[in-house]
């Protein structure tokens, strides 16, 4: 006995299964770890096709036409989610990274650029071992699964068809604010502490006019700096540990989970 599919059937499996997609796979794109360069898109649209169909099971037929006004403006809706989704994670990371840029700045390192295997964008060798660290703690807190686990029960909440409010997308610009207070928070006490050496060259320079200080202050200032970074490694992964679960429980929030 043949199965018939009419055209009506077949636009409804196809539209079960491409809006959770286009929410799953935009944030992949842009999600810390997973939208990362040295991961293939091949990967990610795998990653993205094993979740939509784990969740497809789990979700009502959405009832909307996948090729029709309604259903582009849908699949705009969903890419929207998606990309403030992992929008929202990635600024705890740049966070980090300007965190380590700032205390660069400070200790002399300000000319040491490597490029971040992340974005394949330049940035402070100090800056990519701060986000080096928050990838490890995030992998080690299993911070890929409870962004997974975010995505998925939020279909529940946020279904196929509804969009951010605009309180939502409001609080989405707030957040923003956590790219300055979380790098501000992560590098003072470090900065604090090269503020304290520049004043002392700052005075023996009135002292001694004749002192060179940039042969003398240059070095000291890259010890001391190195210095603070290495006795500020515990704090730094308790401050990296309340980043990430303050990212992640705003993706609880802005989810409604």
């Amino acid at each position: 006995m043949a199965i018939e599919l009419t055209t009506g059937q077949l636009e409804g499996y196809v539209a079960q299964a491409f809006f959770p997609f286009a929410r799953i796979g935009a944030c992949l794109m842009v999600a810390p770890m997973f939208g990362a360069r040295f991961v293939p898109a091949r990967t990610r649209i795998v990653l993205a096709a094993a979740l939509t169909a784990l969740v497809v099971p789990l979700l009502p037929a959405p009832g909307i036409t996948p090729f029709s006004g309604q259903g582009v403006v849908v699949v705009a809706q969903q890419l929207l989610i998606g990309v403030a989704l992992g929008f929202a994670l990635q600024i705890v990371f740049d966070a980090l990274g300007l965190a380590g840029q700032l205390l660069a700045n400070s200790m002399g390192l300000s000319f040491a650029f490597n490029v971040d295997p992340l974005r394949g964008s330049s940035t402070a060798a100090l800056g990519q071992l701060y986000i080096i660290l928050a990838t490890l703690v995030f992998l080690s807190l299993g911070g890929h699964l409870a962004l997974i686990e975010v995505l998925v029960q939020g279909f529940k909440p946020m279904p196929i068809g509804g969009g951010l409010t605009t309180d939502a997308l409001w609080s989405i610009v707030l957040w923003g604010g956590t790219l300055f207070s979380g790098a501000i928070s992560i590098a003072l006490p470090g900065v604090t502490a090269l503020l304290i050496v520049n004043l002392a060259f700052g005075v023996m320079s009135r002292a001694a006019p004749s002192l060179n200080l940039f042969a003398v202050g240059f070095p000291i200032s890259l010890v001391v700096g190195l210095v603070v970074v290495l006795a500020g490694m515990g704090p730094l992964v308790q401050g990296i540990t309340q980043l990430i679960a303050q990212g992640l429980q705003f993706l609880r929030d802005l989810s409604g989970v």
